[in-house]
């Protein structure tokens, strides 16, 4: 088992979890963020799950021929678990974002150019 292939791997799935995250629960702040239409803010969130699933599909990989692959002996040192609990949280920060965005009230409607407010 090479260790350091593994870590690689499981960077790279940590690193797909975080785009899901932020794709999925925040492309409307980060849009808001940098003034984007919803057309580009669309193309973020397509653009952020595309990636999400190329980084997550080769860190499975890399981690798969990890596990495969003999031990070298700089792996003695390399560790597995952070990286691992890492993933946990992440996952279970997706899970509360999931279950909280279902529970909360529904948000009032955009505002879009031109429209008028009443105070």
């Amino acid at each position: 088992m090479r260790k350091h292939t593994i870590r690689n791997g499981l960077r790279l799935i940590l690193a797909a979890l975080l785009l899901i995250v932020l794709a999925s629960f925040y492309h409307v702040g980060i849009a808001d963020l940098f003034s984007m239409s919803e057309g580009a803010e669309m193309r973020l969130y397509r653009l952020g799950i595309f990636w999400a699933a190329a980084f997550g599909g080769y860190g499975v990989v890399l981690a798969a021929f990890g596990l495969v692959l003999p031990a070298e002996p700089r792996d003695a040192q390399v560790r597995v678990l952070p990286i691992f609990f890492m993933i946990l949280a992440t996952m279970a920060l997706f899970f509360y974002l999931l279950v909280s965005s279902v529970n909360e009230p529904p948000q009032p409607e955009r505002i879009q150019p031109g429209d008028t407010i009443t105070i």
